[in-house]
């Protein structure tokens, strides 16, 4: 092998990608303004930030919010039967909180 081609990867320290491949959420670095020219069309850029333009991070915040929201839910209905849940969330909901208050009958109670 060629000494340049091993010292292209500084000795095998720096990852080179993989044949220019680089990962989807590769974080972009722009610490410049792009150029405008006085004579070209007006245009302005739209805000963006880690390569995410407004509508691609609506789009993905909505799925987040969709997933968290059900992941929520199944947690709730996973974990409804320990006592705990019950107190602290389950009857404290407006309309279906009286489902979960479980009285022992005066008859039932060994004290």
């Amino acid at each position: 092998m060629r000494r340049s081609l091993i010292r292209m990867a500084q000795y095998g320290l720096e990852s080179e990608g993989a044949r220019g491949v680089r990962p989807p959420f590769h974080r972009r670095r722009v610490d410049y303004q792009s150029f405008k020219s006085q004579f070209g069309p007006e245009y302005k850029i739209g805000w963006h930030a880690y390569g995410l333009n407004m509508t691609q991070a609506t789009r993905y915040m909505s799925l987040a919010a969709g997933m968290g929201i059900s992941l929520g839910i199944f947690g709730i209905f996973f974990l409804d039967a320990v006592p705990r849940v019950q107190r602290d969330i389950l009857q404290k909901l407006p309309f279906i909180g009286s489902y979960f208050v479980h009285e022992v009958p005066p008859e039932d109670n060994p004290f």
